[in-house]
């Protein structure tokens, strides 16, 4: 009697455990491409409520961007109010006094999805309530709202460690039984790629992204990046990026105060690293220069690449870098990125040049193979690799080109 007993309590245990992992899983076939969206942060930090957030949803399809393949419309910080007795979260009632199950109506309306913010501490970064403690509550009332997209942050973690405060989270959402796009934001202080990709669709890699295209905003115990700084970071994380696990570098900053070539290379080179684009600017005020960047569908579809594969550093010298992307149906993306404050001579002499991709195992050899080949910016320039390149850069512009194989 003793061993039945023992023997069927080690089944249940075994029963327990096989449930418990089927849990610990995030919901798949989500962010097969890199998530694309606007958040609120960047430019409105806790100056949010409904009327803005329904405005940026209006303004997404009425600029172009819905058509451009944006989708997500996510309010960051300070949207909550306080828990009620049971501890349910609550909306801030005189920000959102429709509460944001309405919010989140309204958004999907509109043929988008909505997205919301936590963290992983007591309180957020803005000093609202976090959701330690509270996180299959939490969860429950974000799938009850129709939220499709959590970013989820790392303030007030004292004591906590960021791979099992996400775990967390994630079997809290999929408890919830509503799919959503898991966010990590922990800053990349604790090597999320080497631990993330069965937690969450995408992790930051670093801290806080500046709007200025090279520089450092020391806060004293920590620091904002500008564009190039971020840029730099991301060396050596390209293998760990693919469909439905993104590094990602922030959100951009496009539009919000740096030149319309700082914003191009901004963009081109995002689009590069296969990250997220979550535009983070006004964009019920945004200039057509600013609309033109953030909907042209050419330097998208680099981005949005169904093999999902980051791209990486070519060469570099005198400050001029040379970027390629491996892209399906043997395609590929190439960006030229003058980090200088001045105008630059550049030439690329195609035939002296074998470009291999250590990751992918592919080369091209351009004595060999002829490629023909679009400028992503200005369209109406185009060649191809037999005869040399030779152009100018403006300081701190990207060119980009999609090179496809020639049929002859």
């Amino acid at each position: 009697m003793q061993k039945i007993t023992r023997f069927a309590a080690l089944v249940v245990a075994g029963l327990c455990l096989l449930g418990t992992q089927a849990q610990a899983k995030k919901f798949e076939h989500l962010a097969q491409t890199p998530p694309m969206g606007w958040n609120s942060w960047n430019n409105f930090g806790c100056d949010v409520d409904e009327k803005l957030i329904k405005e940026a949803a209006d303004y997404m399809v009425s600029s172009g961007m819905k058509d451009a393949g944006y989708e997500y419309v996510n309010i960051d910080d300070c949207w909550h109010g306080e828990r009620d007795a049971n501890g349910f979260i609550q909306a801030d009632p005189e920000r959102f006094p429709s509460g944001i199950k309405a919010l989140a109506d309204y958004v999907h309306s509109k043929g988008l999805k909505f997205g919301i913010y936590s963290d992983a501490g007591w309180t957020t970064c803005g000093g609202k309530p976090g959701s330690r403690g509270y996180e299959f509550q939490d969860a429950q009332m974000y799938a009850k709202w129709g939220v499709d997209y959590l970013k989820y942050d790392w303030c007030a973690t004292d004591g906590l460690k960021a791979e099992g405060a996400y775990q967390t989270m994630r079997e809290a959402i999929h408890k919830a039984g509503r799919p959503m796009v898991f966010s990590i934001c922990e800053w990349g202080d604790n090597q999320p790629w080497e631990w993330a990709k069965p937690i969450g669709h995408l992790w930051r890699t670093t801290g806080d992204i500046y709007n200025c295209f090279d520089c450092e905003y020391d806060h004293g115990t920590w620091s904002s990046w500008g564009v190039l700084q971020i840029l730099d970071m991301q060396d050596d994380l390209r293998q760990y990026a693919g469909p439905g696990h993104w590094n990602d570098p922030d959100m951009m900053e496009v539009g919000n105060g740096m030149t319309e070539a700082e914003d191009r290379s901004h963009f081109s080179m995002w689009a590069m690293l296969a990250a997220p684009l979550i535009a983070g600017n006004d964009i019920r005020k945004m200039s057509e220069a600013t609309r033109k960047i953030l909907t042209n569908k050419a330097v998208i579809a680099v981005d949005q690449d169904e093999i999902g594969v980051q791209g990486f550093k070519y060469s570099s010298k005198n400050g001029v870098e040379v970027w390629f992307k491996p892209l399906a149906n043997d395609e590929w993306a190439m960006a030229v990125l003058n980090r200088n404050k001045g105008e630059v001579k550049f030439e690329f002499k195609w035939r002296n040049e074998m470009v291999k991709d250590e990751l992918t195992h592919r080369t091209i050899t351009f004595n060999e193979q002829k490629f023909d080949w679009q400028d992503l910016w200005n369209k109406s320039n185009k060649g191809d690799t037999k005869k040399f390149l030779k152009t100018k850069i403006a300081g701190h512009d990207t060119l980009m080109f999609r090179l496809t194989p020639a049929k002859n």
